[in-house]
């Protein structure tokens, strides 16, 4: 109840002309279900043509997820920006099937651990087996073989995604403690927002200075993290979300380039998740005029990624989605004006297989229709040759 009513909050202070900073997910009432939503794209953006690189070595990986990205997300999105997006770009694409072990339509907990760890869990569980059994992440696999790790989200490090990679906990809404799980992560850099639960906590730990304690750098801001060239750097500038995609501009984008630049520095490799977060949020609000934004805010990080790793000729990045959120269904619109008119079926998430799409060297092993438990395997595979 306390996420609708942010939600509401939201839209009396929209209409006042005034954003909040923060967005959170849960599922709305059913009123106002299934009508038609226009939304136009005032600005689109060009998408140049990106060349795969030609070698076949995989030493880093980009690990993207769209929160809550179907299919349909990306085809209104496409429309939206007059038939142009940097996903166009990708090599192979697959899909991938969602469920949970307990549950059919699941969440960014057990999807997320899926993905991240190889291994299905329970609805609600963050980097945890069934049994509530810590699970290693990719982030704790590439450390393990030297590799320099990463994170990069717009939302509150508290959320389901980023925690499937670095924390532990059989309930996603123990926010505090996930948090707190932190300093033992294996991620060289992490961007975020959370900063409220970090300090000033009931049981009077400060983690910011338990993160700096285990070497990591805490800068506060983002002209503090753009200063920083080299080591360990644990970035929190909001005290929940990153504001809204207008407010924001391309600091997904910076924020994931800014990670590479650091973890790049080990010739070993590394590996980096990066999360276009506030999709699920938007899709849970049924706000398609936000969530368009959201979509091509991360397209557009998509393409950076592209445009790096094409340089490169060693990095691998893969594109998926954890589940789908809001039932979205494109019903018309026109592809020369941008116009896209849509219907949302559901407040909470729907069990559609979601795309994968992948760019680069080891791309082709990402075609075809298997588990989400398979982007993890598949990646460890062609980094490291494992089963």
């Amino acid at each position: 109840m306390k996420r609708i009513l942010l939600y509401v909050a939201a839209v009396v202070l929209a209409s006042c002309g005034t954003k909040p900073e923060t967005t959170q997910s849960e599922s709305l009432p059913t009123k106002g279900r299934d009508i038609e939503l226009t939304y136009v794209m005032p600005n689109p953006y060009d998408v140049p043509k990106i060349e795969a690189p030609k070698g076949k070595k995989v030493k880093n990986v980009i690990l993207m997820i769209g929160d809550g990205m179907s299919l349909m997300h990306v085809y209104s999105a496409w429309t939206a920006n007059r038939g142009h997006l940097y996903l166009d770009n990708c090599q192979y694409t697959g899909l991938s099937k969602t469920y949970c072990t307990n549950k059919l339509i699941t969440d960014s907990g057990a999807g997320g651990t899926a993905i991240a760890t190889g291994e299905k869990t329970n609805y609600h569980c963050v980097g945890v087996d069934p049994e509530g059994r810590p699970l290693k992440s990719l982030v704790d696999y590439a450390k393990e073989k030297g590799l320099s790790t990463g994170v990069a989200v717009t939302c509150r490090l508290w959320d389901a995604t980023p925690a499937d990679f670095c924390c532990h906990n059989a309930d996603r809404d123990m926010e505090e403690e996930i948090i707190g799980d932190y300093p033992n992560c294996q991620a060289d850099y992490v961007f975020g927002g959370g900063a409220s639960k970090f300090t000033n906590r009931k049981d009077g730990r400060d983690i910011f200075a338990e993160l700096r304690a285990n070497g990591w750098q805490t800068p506060s801001t983002w002209e503090e993290l753009e200063a920083i060239k080299e080591g360990k750097a644990f970035c929190v500038p909001y005290p929940h979300d990153t504001p809204l995609p207008a407010e924001r501009g391309d600091l997904l984008k910076r924020a994931s380039l800014k990670g590479i630049e650091l973890l790049s520095q080990n010739e070993k490799g590394f590996f980096l998740m990066v999360e276009g977060s506030q999709l699920d949020d938007y899709g849970h609000f049924n706000d398609i005029d936000l969530l368009m934004q959201e979509t091509h805010d991360f397209d557009r990080t998509i393409g950076a990624m592209y445009e790096w790793a094409a340089k490169d000729g060693e990095t691998l990045v893969v594109v998926t989605a954890d589940h789908e959120t809001g039932g979205l269904t494109l019903v018309d619109g026109d592809l020369n004006e941008g116009r896209i008119v849509c219907k949302f079926s559901t407040g909470g998430h729907s069990g559609v297989m979601v795309p994968v799409y992948a760019f680069g060297p080891g791309s082709e092993a990402f075609s075809g229709i298997f588990e989400n438990t398979d982007i993890c395997k598949k990646i460890r595979q062609l980094l490291w040759g494992e089963e």
